[in-house]
């Protein structure tokens, strides 16, 4: 693992996290008190761990969650009175009891759960289900890493709240799917990398879990080169093409049950396009369809009544004929988009249906008729991430900005050798 700055983006969690520093001390201090085991240098915990934990695995209702940032869990079998007498893994830090123990971790950072999973069978229950994750998610405590790969079959996780590098394990190796189109999405606790075998199309499912590839769930109607965005636990896919045919479908992804849900089909096929959550909606933007026809507006769905709707003139001027997808994101419900061949930073007027300019790109990142070039929402702030092109090897770097009034004020947030062409990129936050 490589480090790199210690002082990066500011943590985007709720005033209640204000006193983290003092929830930590105090959790790592319960914690070396409670444990039979001394915390690990590494992240990952031992294989042997594992198997002593599932020998003494004991079955427990989880917990019960109320819309509210702070925990009112209902009570465990030794958990009466807020602790035990006696050591119960269970109730994690054993002499405040579970349901503090679960308020104390969900303001943890996630880089340590690694660590925190070490301790006992009751904490790595907690984090290896996901059940922690999901409690974060509820009480709205929410961390952004990156995850994009540079050279093919091999991804990297980007901290930007430790400012830690991460390279993820070696995807399987398959020849024809190293030189397949592939689509990257981020949702819940997992990373979907979407390519072609000989012939069928394949899912691979990165878990952070786990730590591990595993083969996903195919899609009802597979396809390529496609819309798709994640709106925590849950992701939607747009458009595409299959063998050639040109989709108008979507499909609705939940990452908690592995499953796929075919959706109502769009008004007008597309692929190439690009897709964003934004007020609680799925937007797909631009694409083309047959003889490299580029399409100007984009599609509204709702989520609650089941229904597209067309805007007209929504794409307008975002890509090129041979470019990429629209390079688009989303910050506090409002839409920015990077014109690559510009070098300019837009935002979308959604009242009057415009795009305003608000100024540049970063310098040095560049791109290939937009190819190779990253265009994120990471928590509060717009990244890009590439870099120039030399050859020999090269310079990957994130760059961020906080939306505010004004033209854009670029911050170099971490670089590292590596190389200068991202071919996939998404953003996970949990």
């Amino acid at each position: 693992m490589l480090e790199g700055q210690s002082c990066l983006i500011s943590r985007a969690l709720p005033s209640a996290c204000e006193q983290e520093s003092k929830w930590m001390y105090m959790t790592c201090n319960l914690l070396e008190r409670t444990s039979k085991r001394p915390l690990p240098p590494d992240l990952e915990p031992e294989e042997d761990f594992d198997r002593d934990c599932e020998k003494k695995r004991k079955k427990n209702l989880p917990p019960k969650l109320p819309n509210s940032p702070t925990l009112e869990l209902s009570s465990v079998p030794g958990n009466e009175g807020g602790g035990d007498s006696y050591f119960d893994s269970n109730s994690l830090i054993n002499p405040i009891g579970r349901d503090i123990s679960i308020n104390c971790l969900i303001r943890c950072s996630r880089s340590d759960y690694g660590s925190i999973a070490s301790l006992n069978c009751g904490f790595r229950d907690l984090i290896r289900t996901g059940e922690l994750y999901r409690l974060r998610r509820l009480a709205g405590f929410t961390e952004h890493w990156v995850y994009f790969s540079c050279n093919v079959l091999e991804w990297e996780a980007y901290d930007p709240y430790r400012g830690r590098w991460t390279n993820l394990p070696r995807m399987p190796h398959n020849e024809c799917f190293m030189f397949s189109d592939k689509e990257s999405l981020a949702v819940g606790t997992d990373l979907l990398v979407f390519g072609k075998e000989v012939t069928s199309h394949v899912v691979l499912r990165y878990s952070i879990l786990n730590n591990t590839w595993t083969p996903g769930v195919g899609m009802n109607s597979p396809r390529c080169l496609f819309g798709s965005a994640s709106l925590g636990e849950k992701a939607i896919i747009a458009g595409g093409d299959a063998h050639g045919t040109i989709l108008d479908s979507a499909e609705l992804y939940n990452s908690e049950t592995q499953t796929w849900e075919t959706l109502p089909k769009m008004k007008r096929p597309r692929k190439m396009c690009s897709g964003v959550f934004m007020d609680g909606k799925f937007y797909v933007i631009g694409g083309s369809v047959r003889n490299n026809e580029l399409l100007t507006c984009g599609e509204e769905y709702d989520l609650e009544i089941g229904t597209w709707r067309v805007i007209p003139n929504m794409a307008l001027g975002l890509s090129g004929a041979s470019g990429a997808p629209p390079l688009v994101a989303v910050v506090n419900n409002e839409l920015y988009a990077a014109d690559y061949g510009q070098k300019e930073v837009r935002k979308y007027d959604k009242i009057n249906n415009t795009w305003i300019t608000l100024g540049s790109l970063p310098e040095r990142p560049a791109s290939m008729n937009g190819w190779g070039l990253a265009f994120r929402a990471c928590g509060d702030r717009l990244i890009v991430i590439g870099g120039p092109r030399v050859l020999g090897g090269g310079m990957i770097e994130v760059h961020a900005w906080v939306p505010r009034d004004g033209p854009p004020e670029w911050n170099m947030i971490a670089s590292k050798h590596s190389g200068s062409f991202v071919y996939n990129c998404a953003v996970m936050g949990c």
